[in-house]
């Protein structure tokens, strides 16, 4: 733990050009802690550059150049389930702010021992998926929670766009289920600027996504709760979200309704049909003053982003597959240049969903 603790701290010390006879009394200060406790408490500043770091690690992300305007909210001293639900609404409401969207983190007690806190949502806002005979309704990724939800106790009301309750556990206290209040959360009715019949699809989406299954890593700590958010690419959820097969598969409805051949692949109604989902997601979102962001967009503030950490002399990290855009990778600078996958720390991780040990 100390070596990546010293790691870290080193890091941060120089970085916030703090003074040398300060950083060695602070690893003098760890060490001891560790020595005597086993592990170590990073400061509040610690913590907040530590996740700002942790996001412009993020090879997956193209929204990195926003790295040092990430709001860090520190609720490491809540202890019981109904304390971090209210924190979790608390996060809800400052990353929605009224629409224009803040980056947003809250970070809970590290994991040590048998001591942790684990949000069992994907995000904290998502769209329940019902399996029905005639069916899913909803949305399909969301069927195995949506079950250990209802296990739970939970009942939803079957319809296609249902909020799921997030679910808490703190150590191995069985877990507990709270409904976010509607009032609460910002959705965007989906229509399109030129066909009128795509508000009578009756799609829409949630304004913020907040994802909360991910630890975070700081020098050598570990926060298995973490729910961290950007804003939305558009592609997110035109491209994917909506349009994936094996998600909402919302490309057939609307190529039918715009009147292209279907019967066969060149005629490309599967692209026709993803451009304009994508200019009805974007339209919506931009009219209704909720923040978002195309992938043309994105990507050149990617490119800043490169510029600015080639000035500071930091390489990019990043993965390739993520950091394309489902829809015309190649108008981007991004397809046509490689990426080392490196993964440096600080950084957000993949950990085991809790319900799949259920």
């Amino acid at each position: 733990m100390f070596k990546d603790a010293e790691e870290f701290i080193r890091l941060y010390y120089y970085e916030t050009k703090k003074d040398d006879e300060a950083l060695e009394k602070r690893l003098i200060e760890i060490n001891e802690q560790i020595e005597k406790y086993g592990q170590y408490e990073l400061t509040y500043d610690e913590l907040d550059y530590g996740a700002k770091l942790a996001w412009r690690n993020s090879n997956r992300c193209i929204g990195r150049l926003f790295w040092k305007n990430l709001k860090v909210i520190d609720k490491r001293e809540l202890q019981t389930e109904t304390q971090i639900f209210e924190a979790l609404l608390e996060h809800v409401n400052t990353a929605t702010n009224k629409g224009r969207i803040r980056p947003t983190i809250t970070i809970f007690l590290p994991t040590v021992g048998n001591q942790s806190i684990r949000i069992w949502n994907h995000q904290l806002i998502r769209y329940a998926g019902y399996q029905t005979e005639h069916g899913v309704i909803g949305d399909p990724d969301s069927i195995v929670f949506t079950e250990v939800c209802q296990k739970l106790g939970w009942r939803g009301k079957g319809g296609p766009f249902d909020i799921l309750p997030l679910v808490i556990q703190v150590n191995d206290h069985p877990p507990k289920w709270f409904e976010i209040p509607e009032e609460m959360i910002l959705e965007v009715p989906l229509r399109h600027p030129n066909y009128e019949w795509f508000a009578d699809l009756n799609l829409k989406w949630y304004a913020v996504p907040i994802i909360s299954s991910m630890k975070l890593e700081i020098g050598g700590i570990t926060y298995s709760a973490a729910p961290f958010n950007g804003w939305y690419m558009g592609t997110e959820i035109a491209a994917r979200n909506l349009a994936d097969e094996n998600r909402y598969n919302m490309l057939p409805k609307i190529a039918d309704l715009m009147g292209l051949d279907r019967k066969t692949n060149a005629s490309l109604w599967k692209d026709r049909a993803l451009v304009e989902l994508n200019t009805a997601v974007l339209h919506s979102f931009k009219e209704d003053g909720v923040s978002i962001v195309d992938h043309h967009t994105a990507a050149h503030q990617f490119k800043q982003f490169e510029e600015k950490e080639r000035e500071m002399g930091r390489e990019v990290t990043g993965n390739w597959v993520w950091l394309i855009p489902p829809v015309s990778p190649a108008t981007t600078h991004i397809f046509h240049k490689p990426y080392n996958n490196k993964v440096n720390k600080p950084n957000y991780f993949y950990q085991q969903l809790p319900y799949e040990r259920t």
